[in-house]
């Protein structure tokens, strides 16, 4: 009796992970409107020279996980609010800052993107 729970236990299983697992792959394909897509590629990114002089109030860990990141990588101003923790106004000060100071290169990437969907 056992033996015939087991198998149709797995069973049920299987279907459900099967179906729930299609059912989220298909999701992963849906075409976006290209709106939508310009407006998640468009704008400005940013990409650490070298480290800047910090004022005291800027010596925070968001500013320093910030800046961490764009050493290794160019950042958009909508990574760095969702990511840091920084409020808003922190984060424009601070770009402006880096700017400034020549800390950063900036790296406009709405031509790039003009240039994808032109493709």
């Amino acid at each position: 009796m056992q033996q015939t729970a087991t198998p149709r236990l797995f069973g049920t299983f299987t279907n459900w992970a099967r179906r729930t697992t299609t059912s989220f792959a298909e999701l992963r394909f849906l075409p976006r409107p290209r709106q939508e897509v310009m407006a998640t590629t468009e704008g400005l990114v940013y990409r650490l020279k070298h480290w800047p002089d910090l004022a005291n109030t800027n010596k925070t860990a968001g500013v320093y996980r910030t800046l961490s990141m764009m050493s290794h990588r160019p950042v958009n101003r909508h990574w760095i609010l969702a990511q840091s923790g920084l409020p808003e106004l922190q984060v424009d000060r601070l770009l402006r800052q880096l700017v400034s100071e020549g800390a950063v290169d900036v790296i406009d990437t709405s031509g790039y993107a003009a240039e994808r969907l032109a493709t």
